[in-house]
């Protein structure tokens, strides 16, 4: 049995993305840099080729991630999801009870988590206060700067 981890479809889709970006564009890309750099002779004082041997090592290791997302991926499509309670995929409006501000956060996966676009993963302080609350709950977020009291005040679904 594989070890499943949430995503959502949007997320997996762009998983798909990167990955076909990296393999069919940015691997064949190094392949020709390298072969470039070979051609200038001694290896050992060639800054073009140990740059673009670097490059394709991180190209490389960000394959292996994204595969091994996909591996374990566990595809849930948000527009099908339907609860009066905060659950992966859910998206949040909260109001930060101390700045009287209203914040928006959807609930995801580790690897589209992404604080700026209001994507907060489900393992975060904050995902795992959020986690099962309803319309009008009050939440504490343990934050490194104190914590941080919001209320929940609507939970909505994607969809499609």
């Amino acid at each position: 049995m594989k070890n499943e981890t949430p995503i959502t479809k949007e997320g997996y889709e762009a998983v798909l993305a990167e990955l076909d970006q990296l393999i069919k564009v940015e691997r064949e890309e190094i392949k020709v840099a390298i072969s470039e750099a070979r051609e200038l002779g001694d290896l050992k004082e060639n800054a073009e080729y140990h740059s673009a041997k670097e490059k394709q090592s991180m190209i490389e290791g960000r394959v292996s991630q994204l595969q091994g997302v996909i591996a374990t991926a566990q595809v849930i499509d948000t527009s099908k999801l339907k609860a009066d309670r905060v659950v992966f995929g859910a998206f949040v409006t909260l109001n930060d009870i101390e700045k009287d501000q209203t914040v928006r956060y959807q609930i995801v996966g580790d690897i589209e988590s992404n604080f700026s676009q209001g994507k907060v993963s489900f393992q975060s302080p904050l995902g795992k206060a959020l986690i099962g609350k309803e319309e009008g709950d009050e939440v504490i977020v343990k934050a490194p700067k104190g914590d941080i009291e919001y209320e929940v005040e609507s939970i909505e679904f994607a969809t499609s």
